[in-house]
């Protein structure tokens, strides 16, 4: 986007478009993934209500939000990126006050559902997918400045919330968290969000962006680099959300103390941007695929400093360093790495069906994870199953990139819109 806006160039009016779509990010992020496992004990002590069950309606938001990321990307390809995210704001918001007042569980599987929808429309994918149709030249820069930003989500807002609860209770907490995304977010994306400019879209054009979604998910299907790429992130996304959710109790049950406890999952969130923030520095002269394979390779070995740590401090603190990195490089490259080894036609729909598999993974991982558990009432057999599993992500982005579809080619295949 060029020229001036009220005495406004156009790069400097994009460049404070993106900081702000990065905080954005942040607080949705913080509000609404990160606040369940800080209220999900609170909750359960008012209501009477079983882990189990509160955790299913969890996983239930998370396989919602999954089945939406196609059609959303779809949506975001034919130019409705601005009403999809304002509207997923306002869900959030909406779904977050529900939640403070809900009495009954089939209110809180609701709230959920609806949740789902919101991080569909609202989350990392969604905004990959406006960057990447608005800025097509730039597009690695600002998701990296993205992705940066909005690494700090567990950092700021896993205290905040505590905070909330201790001074307030869980339901003034949670209607904090739905006012951030009200009146935060949604303005964010209102005039953050870019728009179509000039003339409405005719007829033709909008049957020409399906037809180019449709060629462009038609070839992906058809092509082994995406099914490798499915694998790698189903796999990976799997594995990250069974640790997420699940490593406090793990340390608890090896019995490290509270403040190892605290220290370990503090440092994840700064490793993420820490590693981000050398992408952003160094990764514009090395191939996004020689990165890939650094960032799942990382991972697995960060199992391994788990699997070894024991109750040491140390152990655990480069774990948590290791696990934060490969988190943090990971998102870009889930931004960014589909672009590389595929194509940008259709990026909003390849990307949904991309996700598809993996948001339905971090909805059943943690259920999986604790049915694992609970045939030992130990987590030696979840640490061995998330590292075996993160070895097949690694080996599958590996195919990914030795099968990489030269791009000229693809695009030939994919018709573009006149």
């Amino acid at each position: 986007m060029t020229g001036k806006h009220n005495g406004i160039p156009g790069d400097a009016r994009d460049h404070v478009r993106i900081w702000a779509l990065a905080i954005a990010q942040l607080v949705s992020w913080g509000s609404v993934y990160y606040a369940f496992s800080l209220l999900v004990v609170p909750m359960e002590r008012t209501m009477g209500w079983g882990r189990t069950e509160s955790n299913a309606a969890l996983s239930v938001g998370l396989l919602v939000s999954g089945l939406a990321a196609y059609p959303i990307g779809m949506w975001i390809d034919h130019g409705h990126g601005r009403r999809i995210m304002v509207a997923g704001s306002a869900i959030a918001a909406a779904m977050l006050l529900l939640w403070s007042q809900a009495q009954t569980l089939p209110i809180l599987f609701v709230v959920w559902i609806g949740l789902g929808v919101a991080m569909a429309a609202t989350f990392y994918d969604p905004i990959f997918a406006v960057v990447t149709r608005d800025y097509p030249t730039t597009f690695r820069s600002k998701i990296t400045i993205i992705t940066l930003v909005a690494g700090f989500a567990s950092t700021i807002f896993i205290p905040l919330t505590q905070g909330f609860v201790d001074w307030w209770g869980w339901r003034h907490a949670l209607i904090a968290l739905a006012a951030a995304n009200l009146f935060i977010v949604l303005p964010i994306h209102w005039f953050a969000v870019p728009h179509r400019q000039g003339a409405r879209p005719t007829l033709s054009d909008t049957q020409a962006v399906r037809t180019v979604s449709r060629a462009a998910t038609r070839l992906a299907l058809r092509t082994p680099t995406f099914w490798a790429l499915v694998v790698c992130f189903t796999a990976y996304y799997a594995t990250f959300a069974a640790l997420t959710f699940h490593l406090v109790p793990l340390m608890t049950e090896r019995r490290v103390p509270g403040a190892i406890i605290l220290l370990t999952m503090a440092l994840i969130g700064p490793a993420q941007v820490f590693a981000r923030a050398i992408w952003f520095a160094f990764g514009r002269s090395v191939k996004p695929s020689h990165v890939g394979i650094a960032v799942v390779t990382l991972f697995p070995v960060s199992v391994v400093l788990l699997l070894a740590a024991g109750t040491s401090s140390l152990g655990l603190c480069l774990f948590a360093i290791c696990y934060g990195a490969a988190n943090g490089m990971m998102t870009i490259l889930r931004g960014t790495i589909v672009q590389d080894l595929l194509w940008t036609e259709g990026y909003g729909a390849v990307s949904g069906l991309l996700s598809l598999p993996s948001n339905i993974a971090k909805g059943i991982a943690p259920v999986s994870a604790a049915l694992i558990w609970a045939s030992g009432h130990r987590y030696a057999p979840v640490e061995w199953t998330v590292l075996a599993v993160s070895l097949v992500s690694a080996v599958a982005f590996m195919f990914a990139t030795r099968f990489s579809v030269q791009r000229q080619r693809d695009q030939s295949l994919v018709p573009q819109p006149r």
